[in-house]
């Protein structure tokens, strides 16, 4: 049985801004993004939306955004990466997208995810902790660990930066 039309638009009018931040983050693209953002909510519309709450709901939409991010990561993966021959310089808010997009990609899969769900995806704790099947605690502990390793890696970063005179 599928969502009602009523219901796949309701919950893509409140859920995709946060999905597409979301899926832009962890993939890195955001032609990608918006392509899996397009299927998450394919997906929505052809599943059996949970008839619960709202945070029910939208960490149901969540888990399948991550569930596809995961397998598309994956995918790419398996493909040969093409790397340039001439290595190019960016300006430095480029550079410091750059960095947080290497930070980023440092992280275990699921802390990646749950920080990434928290900050770009706006979801409450029990939201991702029902997207990504831990406990709320869980949650906590790895938006810790993801915070303190994204802090350490930006700050050497930005030190790198200094160091080579650049203006942030």
């Amino acid at each position: 049985m599928s969502a009602s039309v009523a219901d796949a638009d309701i919950l893509f009018a409140e859920h995709q801004p946060g999905v597409f931040r979301y899926l832009c983050r962890v993939i890195g693209h955001a032609e990608a993004a918006r392509d899996l953002t397009q299927e998450v909510f394919l997906r929505v519309s052809r599943a059996s939306a949970p008839a619960t709450s709202g945070d029910e709901r939208r960490a149901w939409v969540f888990s399948i955004a991550r569930n596809l991010a995961l397998n598309h990561l994956r995918d790419r993966r398996r493909q040969p990466i093409a790397v340039p021959l001439v290595e190019t310089s960016y300006p430095a808010t480029q550079e410091l997208g750059v960095a947080l997009h290497e930070a980023l990609g440092m992280l275990s899969d699921i802390d990646r995810d749950v920080f990434l769900m928290r900050e770009s995806g706006g979801l409450s704790y029990d939201e991702v902790a029902s997207a990504c099947e831990i406990t709320v605690d869980a949650v906590r502990s790895r938006l810790h660990r993801a915070r303190q390793h994204l802090r350490e890696q930006l700050t050497s970063s930005l030190s790198a930066h200094v160091a080579r005179g650049i203006r942030l």
